[in-house]
């Protein structure tokens, strides 16, 4: 199987939660009661974002300038990731076989993984995919596209997950949608390597094992993100969390099972903080304990909703932050939620 051996993490500059209430979003959002709630109740201390709201309003900015935006941005985020996982995996860009970049935030032709040829030097023959507005969940198909490539090919491939959210701020309203759209997202980039390995000798690091998906068309209008004439508009209901309930626990018991393994079985969480609700959702059906969210609440806390970005973070977290807690062998299930409405799972095998 193939394995992750290197992970990488840039974010723009820090801003405190409490000061982008006060100096934005107070007023954006009309000042009310329920917003001030939504934003104190949304698990969030630290954003990172690539627009200071306190020195530019990009709410009534049309999408083309909100893309130039982008274009002149995401490419330095997106070399700085990568190039910090292949050092961490010793590898360099020349012996990548295929890039995959992930974003539902920025759109260019040519775009991101053209950039980052240019930027790291790749190999003229490097495959290139692009995927786009997946939304949350995105890292997971994308990590199953580069492990099979790896698998089958026997050669390195690296994904690199693009968001910059606050690129997407909408004009004022106190729509509660809006407002804990507003509350959540933040701006990251995050990379992973993977290597072809064997039963003998699987790649260092996280062996992948498996892929799992579900999706509820019934639900499909519950998360939405629709391209504007001022950016791209989120829909988010209050009732994701109770339509995702159900299917949290049959999807990893299926995944599980595959492998002879069942939830007491695994050691780590790395659960997409798509919010507090969320979280707590997730704990409530699989019957974990609290510390199995822990990195999960510690990603939201420090870096917000990061979008696709959010569940390396997550994996990075266990990795720094747990290791003694994960050892090799031992299993870490991670998971996401996005648009469909969509489940993805996935389960990795730590390895060193």
């Amino acid at each position: 199987m193939a394995g992750i051996t290197g992970i990488g993490v840039a974010t723009p500059p820090p801003v405190a939660q409490e000061a982008l209430w006060d100096g934005y979003f107070r007023e954006h959002t009309g000042g009310g009661g329920v917003a001030r709630r939504i934003f104190a109740g949304s698990g969030v201390r630290t954003r990172h974002t690539v627009v200071d709201p306190f020195a530019e309003d990009v709410s009534g900015w049309s999408t083309g300038r909100r893309m130039d935006r982008f274009a002149e941005q995401a490419p330095e985020l997106a070399t700085t990731a990568l190039a910090d996982a292949l050092a961490a995996a010793g590898r360099s860009p020349a012996d990548l076989g295929l890039l995959v970049v992930v974003s539902c935030t920025g759109y260019s032709t040519p775009g991101l993984d053209i950039a980052l040829a240019e930027r790291l030097g790749l190999a003229a023959d490097t495959q290139r995919l692009l995927v786009g507005h997946m939304g949350c969940y995105a890292a997971i198909p994308g990590l199953g596209t580069v492990s099979d490539f790896a698998t089958a090919r026997g050669l390195p491939a690296a994904l690199v997950c693009v968001e910059l959210t606050s690129l997407h701020v909408q004009p004022p309203a106190s729509d509660p949608e809006q407002v804990v759209a507003h509350a959540l997202f933040s701006d990251a980039a995050a990379a992973v390597v993977v290597e072809p390995g064997s039963a003998i000798d699987p790649a260092p690091g996280w062996e992948l094992l498996d892929i799992a998906a579900h999706t509820d068309t019934d639900s499909q209008a519950l998360m939405t993100w629709r391209i504007t004439d001022l950016g791209f508009r989120m829909g988010l209901s209050a009732r994701v969390p109770d339509a995702l309930a159900g299917a949290v626990r049959p999807v990893v018991e299926k995944m599980l099972a595959r492998h002879g393994a069942d939830v007491d079985s695994v050691a780590g969480w790395a659960v997409h903080p798509g919010g507090p609700r969320i979280l707590d959702t997730v704990r409530t059906e699989l019957g974990l304990p609290e510390s199995a969210v822990a990195p999960s609440r510690a990603v939201l806390a420090e870096h917000g909703n990061c979008s696709s970005a959010t569940v390396v973070l997550v994996l990075r977290e266990i990795a720094a932050l747990r290791e003694s807690a994960v050892r090799p062998g031992e299993l870490v299930v991670a998971m996401a939620f996005g648009p469909g409405l969509t489940l993805y799972a996935a389960l990795l095998r730590r390895t060193g």
